[in-house]
């Protein structure tokens, strides 16, 4: 596809697409802040009406609950069953003759039947029944391909770009063995170290030489760029990142690589990618015809520090990592911190807007807007593990939390983006732009006000409505349904408790065995967490659009690396 594209600045000046764009930022916060104020009004207004809409709610969230908690569950089956398949070897088989692999994969699954019908050891029986699920799934999968559109393996080059400002080579250094030690060659893999010239020049050489000194020899090559802030650009991660791409590029010209072979993993500077990361994304991107019209997304976990950090943050990441996995079942699935496209579509596209806060999801929507909507996020069920927030201090970590999810929040800027630019779009069904939309409103509009609804919004009818109103039999069961209601609900926070210990890192040795209960206890805290450090970063976030108190600037999030017992 070979077309001109332009995608909608958020800093138009032109007065009719002001007026649009306007129009569109201010809905999200009105939507939040109407339900807020409503909750309060129709309890005195109209008592009757909000009771009986409690009690719909709250069958509604049940349904939510159990909805995400089952395909939370089906992700982690996969997640814990792909991490083990040796992605490298498919690769090479697939590249080797689809017909013969087909053969090979259907009689592996003949073969470990017919060991199962007389196995009698129950822990390799269990072992087989993984493989024989694996292959089945692989067959399945092979028998739709063509082969004339896989590509060879051996062709493919991988780039990490590592966008660092004022992060440590201490942060930077367990990413990079990480891809070092993976199970890939590191002569396909070349490292693209992003810069910022705002850094203060001796620590950002320094921090460079550390790098380059010891993992300058391991890769095809080691690149560094080092950013300025131009006129029109933000002090954000998107500029630093277009800028790396762009600098990517023209190394790449020089080099006569086609940019079609070329896939571009966008990690966190702390990012830890699982070993079977790039055997996983290289194969799902060799065998689909299609490969341009993809992101690859694996899922975040934030393992790194998670057992440092403090409960509060623990049970935030945690919930997010649970997240995102339940994304991965669902086709609206977007890319999120830590992802990879090819890099003949980012040239297409136009690189990541420079004057925009949220990056992670906005490539997405670029790429989307692009294709007309046939471009989708295929997720990769091996984990990449990132930091958690940790700050010197208890009450700094809860505080710079707070900011990373207002950060997070901060992504509904997109929304007036997305509908200027899918909008006129005449290739895009008018039902694919409506559900768009509305996914996007729903999503950040539950984000700011379910936490609220759900730790509120029973009460307020029997503070509110009036003696009438309390003396009435629907007033007297209120509390008994809903509470009833809420109690089926806690189904979902005993699977994600259940999750939580089943991801759970192993514990480091400087951490005591008794922190396995505050594993445990930690997630009490979530009547406080949601509204607290959900909720209100949201309403923070929609409001700051609202009333124009924008974010001008991209906020680096503190992550400390905490010294252990051992190294002391």
């Amino acid at each position: 596809m070979s077309k001109k594209f332009n995608f909608p600045n958020p800093v138009t000046t032109n007065k009719h697409d002001k007026k649009i764009h306007r129009a569109l930022e201010i809905i999200p916060a009105i939507l939040t802040w109407f339900t807020i104020i409503g909750m309060l009004l129709f309890s005195y207004l109209a008592p009757v009406g909000v009771a009986i809409f409690i009690i719909a709610f709250d069958i509604y969230w049940i349904h939510r609950t159990i909805f995400i908690s089952y395909y939370s569950i089906k992700a982690y089956r996969r997640l814990k069953s792909q991490q083990k398949i040796n992605w490298l070897e498919r690769c090479k088989e697939v590249s080797l003759g689809l017909n013969d692999y087909k053969q090979k994969t259907a009689s592996n699954i003949v073969i470990a039947e017919e060991y199962l019908r007389s196995a009698k050891n129950k822990k390799k029986k269990k072992e087989i029944r993984e493989l024989v699920k694996n292959d089945r799934e692989l067959l399945n999968k092979l028998c739709k391909l063509n082969a004339e559109e896989i590509m060879n393996w051996e062709e493919v080059v991988h780039v990490v770009m590592l966008p660092t400002a004022t992060e440590g080579p201490e942060n930077i250094d367990p990413a990079l063995t990480a891809i070092r030690d993976s199970n890939y060659p590191n002569d396909k893999i070349i490292i693209l170290l992003a810069t910022e010239e705002r850094e203060n020049a001796k620590k950002r050489n320094a921090k460079v030489k550390f790098l380059k000194d010891k993992y300058g020899e391991c890769f095809a090559d080691f690149l560094v760029s080092t950013h300025v802030v131009a006129d029109g650009e933000m002090k954000c991660k998107a500029s630093n990142t277009t800028y790396a791409a762009k600098e990517l590029q023209a190394y790449l010209d020089k080099k006569n690589i086609d940019y079609k072979r070329v896939i571009l993993s966008n990690f966190d500077c702390e990012s830890v990618a699982h070993p079977e990361y790039f055997g996983a994304l290289t194969f799902e991107y060799i065998i689909d015809g299609k490969r341009l019209q993809f992101a690859y997304q694996p899922i975040p976990m934030y393992h790194n520090n998670l057992w440092d950090t403090n409960a509060f943050v623990r049970v935030i990441v945690t919930s997010s990592s649970f997240w995102h996995m339940f994304q991965t079942t669902r086709r609206e699935m977007v890319t999120f911190s830590s992802h990879a496209e090819a890099f003949d579509t980012l040239v297409k596209v136009g690189f990541w807007p420079v004057n925009m806060i949220s990056e992670d999801s906005i490539i997405y929507w670029k790429g989307y807007s692009y294709f007309n909507s046939q471009y989708a996020v295929k997720p990769l069920y091996v984990p990449v593990s990132m930091d958690a927030v940790l700050a010197e201090t208890y009450w700094k970590t809860i505080i710079n939390q707070y900011k990373q999810k207002r950060r997070w929040a901060y992504g509904i800027e997109n929304f007036p983006i997305i509908m200027r630019a899918i909008w006129p779009n005449k290739k895009i069904h008018w039902f694919e732009k409506v559900r768009v939309g509305f996914e996007m409103l729903e999503g950040h509009h539950s984000w700011a006000t379910a936490p609220f609804m759900l730790a509120l919004l029973g009460w307020l009818p029997l503070i509110f409505g009036g003696v009438i109103f309390n003396q009435s039999v629907l007033a007297h069961n209120l509390p008994v349904v809903t509470r009833t209601l809420m109690t089926i609900a806690m189904s979902g926070l005993i699977i994600s408790i259940s999750l939580s210990f089943l991801l759970l890192p192993p514990r480091p040795k400087h951490i005591p065995k008794k922190n396995y209960i505050y594993m445990f206890l930690q997630w009490f805290l979530v009547p406080i967490i949601a509204p607290f450090l959900g909720a209100m970063p949201a309403i923070e976030s929609q409001t700051r659009i609202l009333i124009k108190k924008y974010f001008t600037e991209f906020w680096v999030t503190d992550k400390v690396v905490r010294k252990k017992n051992s190294q002391k």
